[in-house]
Order: C-alpha cells, then sequence, then structure tokens
C-alpha cells in the first residue's frame, strides 16, 4: 500500500493507495501516530480514493484511529470513497463512527 501524508496548520490529509489491509498496519500506525503526537492536529483526513480493497484489519486500524485521535481532540473523516470501498464502510456501520465523504 502506499501512503502519503501531509500536514497543513492544523490539517492532515493521509492518501492510501493500493491495498489498505494487515500487511499495511505497522506503516499505517506510525504515520497516524507521528502526526497525532505533534499536538496541534485538530482535524485528518483520511483519503480512500486510490485504495483498491479494504479488509477487516483495515477496518480495526480505523477504529484503533479513531479511538487515538479523539483522546488526541482531532476529528477525523474518511474521503473519496470509491463504491466499493464504501459499501464495505457501511456494512460494518462506520457512517455512525466516522464522517464519510
Amino acid at each position: 500500500m502506499e501512503i502519503r501524508s501531509t500536514l497543513d496548520n492544523a490539517h492532515a490529509r493521509i492518501a492510501l493507495g493500493g491495498r489498505f489491509d494487515f500487511s499495511s498496519h505497522r506503516e499505517f500506525r506510525e504515520v497516524t501516530e507521528q502526526l497525532l503526537t505533534k499536538g496541534s492536529v485538530s482535524s485528518m483526513e483520511i483519503d480512500l480514493g486510490a485504495v483498491s480493497y479494504l479488509d477487516s484489519s483495515a477496518l480495526g486500524m480505523l477504529l484503533m484511529l479513531r479511538d487515538k485521535a479523539r483522546a488526541a481532540s482531532c476529528e477525523i473523516r474518511l474521503a473519496n470513497c470509491s463504491a466499493p470501498v464504501r459499501q464495505v464502510l457501511e456494512v460494518a456501520n462506520f457512517q455512525k463512527l466516522f464522517t464519510i465523504t
């Protein structure tokens, strides 16, 4: 999986590409924790536009990120979801936990 992150003032953006699965967990955790520990991030957008596949471990990573972000007073938004990705998120009721665009 490809991960690109940017930080603009208090807004972080993480663009993911390819397969978002267990093999990505270490890199995803490192990138998100690094941004959250800066202390100045109040919102984070996870751009899923280039994600071709996600599995239950990806859902778990997003839930763990949500918990850590909440503790850091950071709002998480899932953006640019393709129809198949959105379907997986909706089956898991993520629309109740995240803002999804």
